[in-house]
């Protein structure tokens, strides 16, 4: 007993992770990836807007699109909106039911992210927008989620799977505090399918999105990362069937742009 527990130890130790190319101890990624979003905080939204030519904004607002019409008759709706420091996904929600009861009385947004740098460029937007009484920020780490179970009626993750070092607990504790019936939604850059555009969507990434990061935020570091991050990121298929090994049902993926990005869905039945 104490040999296999001593074998697991040093498992569990020696594990690796993907940060960008490089292969980082499983339990040191997270530390990375904050370093990286603590950079790139004061610059996010704007550096969006300049690396995809202001595609993101597209994506984000068919994928808030695809949750659908937030109602549950009188009862409180509860979102979860997870890697959602800056609270892009949040306000688009928002923004979705404003001028009905259900912005005003029903709908609240939980946006939970691990780094706090982050959360405070989103808390200071939502102020700044009226919405903080529609929304809570968290700061805590998408695989220990810290609510009970059966919480949730949505839970979003918009660009951020990737950045989990353990991506299906994240999913499983997605399914965990998501009510019977919720919704799971996952926005992530993804692999294109046509061997042309992929040709020419990797040179633009690793050929023009350094560069700018260097020029507009000074750090070429974090921004070199993330286009690797993206290049090692699993395919469709792969999330597909994480998603659906956690439980989820009806689970399925839709390509934008054939496969730049794509969003994953899956039900807690």
């Amino acid at each position: 007993m104490i040999k296999q527990l001593f074998k697991l130890r040093v498992f569990t130790f020696c594990q690796e992770a993907n940060f960008g190319f490089k292969k980082v101890k499983l339990e040191e990624k997270q530390e990375h990836v904050n370093q990286v979003f603590h950079n790139v905080a004061n610059n996010y939204d704007l550096m969006n807007d300049l690396m995809s030519v202001g595609l993101h904004r597209c994506w984000k607002n068919s994928f808030v699109e695809e949750l659908g019409s937030l109602k549950n008759g009188d009862q409180q709706i509860r979102v979860l909106d997870v890697a959602g420091g800056t609270g892009d996904i949040a306000f688009r929600i928002l923004e979705k039911h404003k001028g009905n009861n259900l912005f005003n009385e029903n709908l609240k947004i939980t946006v939970l992210d691990i780094n706090q740098s982050m959360l405070d460029v989103g808390q200071k937007r939502a102020n700044e927008l009226g919405y903080q009484n529609q929304i809570d920020f968290v700061c805590a780490n998408a695989e220990e989620l810290p609510f009970e179970n059966n919480t949730f009626d949505a839970y979003t993750i918009a660009f951020g799977i990737r950045n989990v070092p353990r991506i299906p607990k994240a999913i499983g504790e997605a399914h965990r505090v998501l009510k019977q019936g919720g919704k799971f939604q996952c926005l992530e850059f993804s692999k294109v399918q046509n061997p042309v555009l992929s040709f020419f969507n990797q040179f633009y990434q690793f050929n023009f999105i350094p560069t700018m990061g260097q020029f507009v935020a000074n750090d070429r570091h974090s921004y070199q990362y993330l286009v690797e991050s993206i290049e090692k990121f699993h395919s469709q298929q792969d999330l597909l069937k994480m998603v659906e090994e956690t439980g989820f049902k009806y689970a399925g993926f839709k390509n934008y742009m054939d496969g730049v990005v794509a969003v994953h869905f899956g039900f807690k039945l």
